[in-house]
């Protein structure tokens, strides 16, 4: 067989007919030979990770936040570790999302990334509270975050898991039941001597509970309990210019001295003289806005209200 040549047609064509020669037998051998030789070699596809290891690598750091919530001591170390919680669990659920889950369990797996995402919006809502005030105690923040939804579905869904042969470690925290303590209206939680001629009377219309506060020179003479809806008077206050603070809220922690929930801090701006003379001085708050009231109250930041 005579080769025609075709180097100037292509290049590659070119090098495919390098190799002919007048046997036919030979050419054919090769010119196959040579294609082959020509050829990447393929690269084999790469193993796909183990669900398992996956698994346990996402769960660990969820697992490890909640034992760094369970050991705090205060609310601010306590929104801190809401923080890395919120992390956490937001990673794990993006990345079990993309795990290549055997088919037995891909719907478990699903499940579970699902609750680590409401699991996430818990612990930003509870941060979102704390910064509110609609949780102002530790025990309450604990509480809070107790009644997580997504607390109790990541732990459903791992359950699912374990049956199935996928076992991790996760530990929910022992925390507190969500209270709602209150004092009998009028009680005193501060109780000065009393020994004066002065009256001081508080109407609460409000819907959160009260103690009202009657403070001289900077500390705290008499606090009284007022219930949400309620009226209360106290009597014998001594002679004095008293500033007045009132703490709302839900949740009286006796033992504390504040509310745990729903917490407000305002402080009047007028004082109240009290001066024992012909007829005893006697003075009426109202906490609710009235519309002819005449008394303006301003915001006082928590960590300089006096205590009561």
């Amino acid at each position: 067989m005579r080769c025609i040549g075709k180097a100037g047609l292509a290049v590659g064509t070119a090098l495919l007919l390098a190799g002919c020669s007048g046997g036919g037998g030979g050419s054919a051998g090769t010119s196959s030979g040579g294609t082959a030789a020509g050829r990447p070699a393929a690269k084999a596809a790469p193993s796909a990770v183990p669900f398992g290891p996956v698994l346990t690598k996402n769960i660990d750091p969820v697992n490890s936040a909640l034992a760094q919530i369970s050991g705090v001591k205060n609310l601010s170390d306590f929104d801190a570790a809401l923080s890395t919680l919120n992390t956490s669990a937001h990673e794990a659920s993006k990345a079990l999302n993309l795990a290549d889950a055997p088919a037995a369990v891909a719907e478990d797996g699903h499940d579970l990334a699902n609750a680590l995402s409401v699991l996430q919006g818990d612990a930003a809502n509870a941060r979102g509270d704390i910064k509110a005030r609609d949780v102002c105690s530790l025990s309450s923040a604990e509480a809070n975050l107790g009644a997580s939804q997504g607390l109790a579905e990541v732990s459903a869904a791992l359950t699912k898991l374990t049956a199935a042969g996928y076992s991790t470690t996760f530990t929910v925290p022992q925390l507190p039941k969500q209270q709602s303590r209150s004092l009998d209206n009028g009680a005193m939680v501060s109780k000065g001597k009393l020994r004066g001629e002065g009256v001081f009377k508080v109407d609460n219309g409000t819907k959160k509970d009260a103690v009202v506060s009657l403070v001289l020179n900077g500390r705290t003479v008499h606090s009284m309990f007022v219930g949400k809806g309620q009226k209360a008077d106290l009597k014998g206050v001594e002679d004095g210019t008293y500033d007045v603070y009132v703490s709302e809220g839900v949740d009286w922690d006796s033992e504390a001295k504040a509310f745990t929930q729903n917490c407000g801090f305002t402080k009047f701006e007028d004082n109240f003289p009290y001066e024992t003379g012909r007829t005893s001085t006697s003075w009426e708050i109202t906490l609710q806005p009235v519309a002819d009231g005449n008394a303006k109250t301003s915001d006082v930041d928590p960590n300089s209200f006096p205590q009561p």
